[in-house]
């Protein structure tokens, strides 16, 4: 009961505050609708797709009547963007993935090759998770990993250093891995949607910067697991056949080897088509739409499988990329920036400000309301399409905290986790990628033609 009580007296106070003290009508009801829909995000005071909800709600009711451009149909129209597809796309493989046990095959193969070595098991671990997140997002990678190594932690107290040790390296994973594709993690969704109107983003062109950095930060992380988990190594002794029988069973029917095979064919084709955009000409969305309907046509997914695509998260992108488009149209964020002495700063020294500010945020709160605030606040100061990109990735090193991503969130929620588990080695790994992305991010992606 406190909790509404005080989140009434705050969506009030959010309302008022903007109309009160700032002058133009237009801006203080755009304000107004943004830190009501960023705090009910935020606070998870309502499931995800609520804020989303009431942004499409509260603009035609609250701006239309000033300016009758900013009508529903407007507002919808900024949420119908070709990366809603593209992530569409990658939620519906991660379903297939699921329904045909690629996830499993891959832990127990994890579990065959390491045998008797935590090390090895961990390295295999992360970069499954790694390579689920480029393709399938961090949510999907960290929800398959988890679930197929529920058996293996089960062998553990819950505050074994080993068992906190795999739940960090499966957060890690997901959270990097979500760096080096387009649909990877939300940020990079909205990224690529705020730069649409002008600037088009390849799949290619995101990798050849964004893939490097990846695996960059998975080897630090992966180093600093193994550092914290030095002396416990030795108890690693869950490696048996019984074990890698119950990873790989299926109370259910097991699905026919003609499926399974089927559907690593669509997978990979689904990858290699969009990793050769630029030569086929083909847009990423519209492979990522193909793919989908040929899972669905096929009868390789069934009527009961749409309901398990993360519809949650795709309304959450949508009102992220209707957010951001708002602030941008409306001018407000040109003259917050305006007023920002970043002019007077080395460009480097405020690239670094801005996603060392990014990863922060992100850390705190959630990373898809932290791009869509600081993207174009970022583009306003540092006016070009890569850092757009470059705010997006940043975000993804916000991993100090538990609620910091989703992956992180999932890991926590197994159980057993203590603070110092993420918050030193996420820390350590936030300021590095920061300082790596704000050296070497303009000049990388100036190089494949990003501006």
């Amino acid at each position: 009961m406190k909790r509404w009580v005080f989140s009434v007296l705050t969506i009030g106070a959010l309302t008022a505050a903007p109309l009160y003290f700032v002058e133009s009508p237009l801006y203080a009801r755009v304000i107004a609708i943004a830190a009501i829909c960023l705090f009910v995000w935020i606070s998870q005071l309502a499931p995800p797709i609520v804020p989303t909800l009431l942004l499409w709600t509260l603009v035609p009711l609250a701006i239309s009547p000033i300016d009758p451009r900013y009508s529903l149909q407007t507002v919808l129209t900024w949420a119908v963007d070709p990366v809603m597809a593209l992530f569409f796309g990658g939620f519906t493989l991660g379903v297939a993935a699921e329904v045909y046990g690629l996830d499993k095959r891959l832990a127990a193969f994890a579990l065959r090759s390491a045998g008797r070595s935590f090390s090895l098991f961990l390295l295999l671990i992360v970069l499954i998770t790694a390579f689920f997140s480029m393709w399938l997002s961090n949510i999907a990678a960290a929800a398959l990993v988890l679930t197929c190594l529920r058996p293996i932690l089960r062998e553990f107290r819950d505050d074994h250093m080993l068992r906190r040790t795999l739940l960090i390296g499966v957060a890690l994973g997901a959270d990097f891995g979500g760096i080096a594709t387009p649909i990877g993690t939300g940020p990079n969704a909205i990224a690529i949607a705020s730069l649409e109107p002008n600037f088009q983003v390849s799949f290619v062109d995101w990798m050849v910067f964004a893939f490097p950095l990846t695996i960059a930060m998975l080897i630090l992380g992966y180093l600093a697991l193994v550092f914290r988990a030095r002396s416990e190594t030795k108890e690693w002794a869950v490696w048996d056949g019984d074990l890698i029988n119950r990873l790989t069973a299926d109370d259910e029917k097991k699905p026919s080897v003609f499926g399974e095979r089927a559907f690593l064919l669509i997978l990979a084709a689904t990858v290699v088509l969009w990793l050769t955009e630029p030569v086929h000409k083909i847009p990423a969305a519209v492979i990522a739409l193909a793919s989908a309907a040929t899972l669905f046509l096929s009868g390789m997914l069934k009527k009961k499988d749409v309901l398990r695509i993360d519809w949650s998260t795709l309304l959450l992108i949508a009102g992220g990329i209707t957010l951001g488009r708002l602030l941008e149209q409306t001018g407000l964020v040109r003259e917050i920036s305006a007023s920002i002495p970043f002019s007077d700063l080395n460009i480097t020294l405020s690239l670094f400000v801005i996603c060392f500010a990014s990863a922060l945020l992100s850390a705190v709160m959630s990373n898809t309301a932290t791009v869509v605030l600081l993207i174009p606040l970022a583009t306003a100061i540092i006016p070009s399409p890569s850092t757009a990109i470059l705010v997006a990735i940043s975000a993804s090193f916000g991993i100090p905290f538990v609620i910091g991503t989703p992956p992180n969130a999932m890991a926590f929620g197994e159980g057993g986790l203590k603070f110092g588990d993420l918050f030193w080695p996420g820390l350590l790994l936030m300021v590095v990628g920061c300082l790596i992305v704000s050296l070497t991010g303009r000049t990388v992606l100036n190089y494949v033609g990003i501006p």
